[in-house]
């Protein structure tokens, strides 16, 4: 299912970062922390919500939100698009609903396969044993 988290919705602070940029860490704050409230979103109903208050539970803080954090770049633009990116993914990954096991039976042939090899299997066993 793909997702679109409107900027609106979004909170971005931005940090002192410990990634690359050399002297430039120490001076500019380009570390992206996205912040998305789960309960206050527009684009999910209830069920959708709840499952991914369910999957992402080790994401969420104690507002309902979700936090995501990006410092792999030098700039904050670019830290900024990949936490979000990072976001758009996690929610995306969390509402897709696995697909339904289709229970099968073993055909005819496969359980014939099967016990012929039983038999097999015991005739083998059967001539290692020693007879007094």
């Amino acid at each position: 299912m793909l997702i679109h988290i409107p900027t609106s919705e979004i909170k971005v602070s931005f940090a002192r970062s410990s990634g690359a940029g050399g002297q430039n860490v120490n001076k500019t704050s380009t570390k992206a922390i996205v912040h998305w409230s789960v309960g206050r979103t527009q684009i999910l109903n209830w069920d959708e919500k709840n499952r991914v208050r369910l999957k992402l539970a080790n994401r969420l803080n104690n507002n309902d939100e979700i936090v995501v954090m990006s410092e792999e770049e030098r700039s904050q633009p670019q830290n900024r698009a990949l936490a979000t990116a990072k976001l758009q993914a996690l929610v995306a990954k969390a509402l897709r609903v696995p697909k339904k096991r289709q229970a099968t039976k073993p055909t005819k042939a496969s359980k014939l396969r099967r016990i012929e090899s039983k038999k097999i299997r015991s005739r083998v066993k059967e001539g290692r044993r020693f007879y007094e």
